[in-house]
């Protein structure tokens, strides 16, 4: 195997391992030792054959993936390696815990290795170790880790304190009823109260610990604590026993102080400024405004569910939200091409998870990856090869892969690819216990599945209804 040869390595040292040490890979043979992976030095360097005196040599590179319990590697040699019983060129692959890994072509005469990711050391046996999906723990306004985490009720969601008390400055200015309660930005329920989380604000701290590059720049982190106002639990909406005194007016001199409609009222930015009176639109997202501009090439609007975004708009005018306001980040709504995609949404196949569970290893034993898989069938619904008639969003005559979508109508578009995916997928290439399933007369339209397990499991639901929905 031809690969980088280290020059700093020594596999009898004892030295304990590097700073930032969150993997290993450990050697089917406990006569060899195992190799750390830090996060400050992706390349693992080890042993590749058993043969004495053999050199250690830089063979991969293994990151973290999109969670806490996934990671991705990479073969830096120019022969093939294993990963999980496939043969790997060049390509970057997702490895999970207990993944085999083979640094050479073949298992005969290589060292197999196991990957693990290694759990944090806590000397105090009194604390208690959460496992979190990151994803769980960003804010749904500007798509970031959390940051002085706040908590609404009644439905519970979380948000940055100042995202979310930005949001409800932006709702209070533009409600004609003053007294009525915001609506939360993720669910759109009436919030009655709302107050800083000390316990996810210590889990936000434990996971920037883990992911340092998660940690947001210090403009970010300024202009955000500029705008929280939750200090404490605040009861929001109509208040009882208010004064029956006439408030009084607001000086005249703050007026100057209001903050304009959107970022382009005033300023110049990309050889625009909004003109007295310019039409404006409200995202949907942020709750921001941006002016109506129909007339150039830049999307506001979501094709698929006919909502206004920001996002697109304000990137192509060269702002984010460090340098102007709370404004949508541009990954909230993009072309379809340009969206990634490493997880299977929950909300796959109505959000059957044992139908999940098989489309994932479908896709596993096909030997590509997720985002291959969709982007393979992106090419087909543009051919027109694919039935739109299941596709739960609006114009779907008119969408292609350069139409935007805001994530969540991406989300219903990727269940439809994969919804084709399966159904064209052979019985043969099902995993047995798939393959061996009867279908449900209902098919996907079953509504059983959703509150019996057991029924879910038992019979297929990826496929057509043969009957009426019961």
């Amino acid at each position: 195997m031809d690969s980088g040869e280290c020059s700093n390595s020594n596999p009898s040292s004892s030295s304990p391992p590097a700073a930032g040490v969150w993997a290993r890979l450990v050697p089917a043979d406990s006569a060899y030792p195992e190799v750390a992976v830090a996060e400050d030095d992706a390349v693992v360097c080890s042993l590749v054959t058993p043969a004495a005196g053999g050199e250690e040599l830089a063979w991969c590179e293994i990151r973290r993936g999109g969670d806490a319990s996934s990671a991705t590697i990479r073969n830096l040699s120019s022969d093939a390696i294993i990963v999980d019983g496939r043969v790997i060129q060049q390509e970057v692959v997702d490895i999970k815990p207990g993944s085999e890994i083979v640094p050479g072509p073949e298992k005969d005469g290589h060292l197999a290795y196991t990957f693990d990711i290694t759990a944090v050391k806590d000397h105090n046996e009194n604390n208690v170790k959460i496992v979190l999906d990151i994803e769980n723990a960003k804010c749904s306004i500007c798509l970031n880790l959390w940051h002085d985490v706040v908590t609404v009720a009644p439905c519970f969601h979380n948000f940055c304190n100042g995202c979310f008390s930005e949001w409800l400055r932006r709702s209070s200015s533009n409600s004609r009823d003053k007294s009525q309660s915001a609506a939360c930005p993720q669910c759109r329920t009436a919030v009655q109260s709302v107050g800083r989380n000390h316990f996810l604000h210590n889990i936000e701290e434990a996971i920037l610990k883990a992911f340092s590059s998660l940690q947001r720049s210090d403009e970010e982190i300024a202009l955000l604590e500029s705008y929280a106002s939750v200090k404490s639990n605040i009861v929001l909406g109509k208040q009882k026993n208010q004064s029956r005194k006439r408030p009084l007016p607001q000086p005249s001199d703050e007026s100057n102080d209001a903050e304009l409609p959107c970022p382009q009222c005033g300023t110049e930015f990309s050889g625009f400024r909004c003109s007295p009176g310019a039409a404006h639109l409200q995202c949907n997202g942020c709750g921001g405004m941006m002016p109506a501009r129909p007339s150039t090439s830049i999307q506001q609007k979501c094709l698929g569910c006919d909502g206004t975004f920001c996002g697109a708009y304000w990137y192509s005018q060269g702002l984010s939200s460090r340098h102007r306001g709370l404004i949508c980040n541009p990954e909230t709504f993009r072309m379809i091409s340009q969206h990634h995609i490493s997880r299977l949404p929950d909300t796959l196949h109505g959000g059957n998870p044992f139908e999940k569970d098989i489309t994932e290893r479908c896709i596993q034993q096909s030997g590509k990856t997720l985002q291959a898989v969709i982007s393979e069938w992106i090419a087909k619904f543009d051919n027109k090869e694919l039935d739109r008639s299941r596709l739960q969003l609006n114009n779907v005559d008119a969408i292609t892969s350069r139409t935007h979508l805001c994530n969540h109508c991406y989300n219903k578009f990727i269940d439809f690819l994969l919804y084709w995916f399966r159904v064209s997928t052979p019985r043969n290439l099902l995993p047995p216990d798939a393959a061996s399933r009867d279908s449900c007369w209902y098919g996907f339209m079953c509504r059983t599945q959703h509150h019996r397990p057991d029924h879910a499991k038992k019979l297929n639901h990826v496929c057509r209804p043969t009957r009426s929905n019961p």
